[in-house]
């Protein structure tokens, strides 16, 4: 599990386990460039600051760039891909591991029960089903690590807009607002790992508030 007290900054100690980040990312294509180019970013920071990587495997979008990024920088990229989408060719094949599961299920459920920490970049329907499960989880204590999302063009704001309504009209706590942090910059995502609110089982107390 994350611990709050382990800066980034001590990362590369050598008696630390590896911190692995959990990348949600789009696929398309023909997004904005803007959205291409903080994802790589987001590699190149990441693997700068001595974090692996683990992702849905894909080759395309922002997973690519995510994925190239990091590779760029010497740094460790785990795919997790469905058998279906290696067989149409989508998988990345220059990855350090790359981690072959039955159905989209399974597959989520690896990146998040094998991270430290989640960071969600812009993307559809996909994406934001990844990200909407991981906050779900957070908010019944069996995900506890930090949830960054990077808000590139604004893309966020509709979401966080409502969740704010739902906060507003007690169908969320005020505290679970505390359950992610956002960023303008991919590299912001260090400081909103170290500044995120603790988390922990407890949060059960006011799952239902």
């Amino acid at each position: 599990m994350w611990q709050r007290n382990v800066a980034i900054n001590d990362m590369k100690h050598p008696d630390r386990q590896p911190f692995t980040v959990c990348v949600y990312a789009a696929s398309s294509k023909t997004c904005h460039e803007k959205f291409k180019d903080a994802a790589r970013r987001l590699g190149v920071f990441l693997a700068g600051k001595g974090f692996s990587i683990i992702y849905g495997g894909g080759a395309a979008g922002l997973m690519g760039c995510v994925a190239d990024g990091a590779l760029s920088q010497g740094g460790r990229v785990v795919g997790v891909l469905p058998r279906f989408m290696k067989d149409l060719e989508w998988g990345h094949t220059g990855l350090s591991e790359l981690k072959l599961v039955e159905d989209m299920h399974t597959r989520k459920h690896q990146l998040l029960s094998t991270s430290n920490a989640v960071v969600a970049l812009p993307g559809g329907s996909g994406t934001l089903d990844e990200l909407l499960e991981a906050i779900t989880l957070k908010r019944l204590g069996l995900y506890t690590g930090p949830i960054v999302l990077v808000n590139t063009r604004g893309f966020f704001q509709p979401l966080l807009d409502q969740f704010a309504s739902a906060i507003q009209e007690r169908f969320m706590d005020q505290r679970h607002a505390q359950m992610w942090q956002v960023v303008d910059e991919p590299e912001q995502v260090g400081a909103a790992f170290d500044a995120a609110t603790p988390w922990s089982e407890e949060a059960r107390a006011f799952a239902t508030q």
